[in-house]
């Protein structure tokens, strides 16, 4: 397992063809900074331009925390100017996670709170495990959830449901998490890491053209109509019907072998 460290607060561990973004300030309980938002930045813009990294996992160094959202007490000191300049600093961190190109999973535990549950939301899946307490509170202080709560919420639990959560800003613990489908798999205290990166492992043994493909019919496919949506799908087939990873595919079933993927 290698690692590389991204400013002070983000570290990269790579699995074989999972890497592991590691939120790493454990002293602010994971509060994203305008330093940590760069180095979350900088961190995705690294790993999307890997072609050796399938999966990538989200993950928290702090026991207690994956991340409590916003640095208050560093938005505290704005003035309205340095807010305006920070915006889009901020903004890179979530789009960042957002635009990975391949399959992205959060391991949650403890307080995944405002933009920390927006980091969540970015990726593909979450895996909690029992103590995670979910939630957007971002209107309790005066904003809105601006990392892409208010499009990302909607699209997982529906409209009405993600209003309820959004306007009462309420913290949802594990299990009503799960049963509202605000996360995807619920497993014992302190497995959420580990279960992540088994499921990433698991993930990471298809083909990379074929993950990163599926991801984007995904992404571009949702909230278009059927037609639309299958127009998107034709395309990524399309991308990947040629590529050596199809040709590959197909031999190593006829050949009863496990595929060695050439990633093209």
């Amino acid at each position: 397992m290698s690692e590389e460290r991204f400013g002070e607060f983000v570290r990269v561990r790579r699995h074989d063809h999972v890497a592991e973004l590691v939120l790493d300030r454990p002293k602010a309980m994971n509060a994203v900074s305008t330093e940590m938002a760069r180095s979350i930045a900088a961190a995705c813009a690294a790993l999307a331009a890997d072609r050796d990294v399938r999966v990538v996992v989200l993950t928290s160094s702090h026991e207690r925390a994956f991340c409590v959202g916003a640095d208050l007490k560093e938005r505290n000191s704005f003035s309205d100017a340095d807010l305006v300049r920070q915006r889009p600093v901020a903004r890179s961190a979530y789009t960042g996670v957002l635009d990975l190109p391949m399959p992205t999973i959060a391991a949650v535990h403890g307080f995944a709170l405002g933009g920390g549950f927006e980091l969540a939301l970015s990726c593909d899946l979450i895996v909690a495990d029992s103590t995670a307490v979910v939630g957007l509170p971002e209107v309790s202080v005066g904003v809105v959830p601006g990392g892409g709560g208010t499009q990302l919420l909607p699209r997982r639990v529906g409209a009405a449901r993600a209003a309820e959560l959004i306007f009462s800003a309420r913290r949802v613990a594990a299990a009503e998490a799960r049963e509202l489908g605000l996360v995807d798999q619920l497993v014992d205290e302190g497995q959420d890491r580990a279960e992540a990166l088994a499921l990433a492992g698991g993930i990471a043994g298809n083909s990379p053209v074929g993950l990163r493909a599926a991801k984007r019919a995904l992404r571009l496919g949702h909230g278009l109509d059927l037609r639309a949506g299958l127009e998107v799908e034709d395309a990524a087939w399309r991308s990947v019907a040629f590529s050596g990873d199809r040709a590959e595919g197909v031999a190593a079933f006829n050949e009863k072998r496990t595929p060695r993927w050439p990633g093209e």
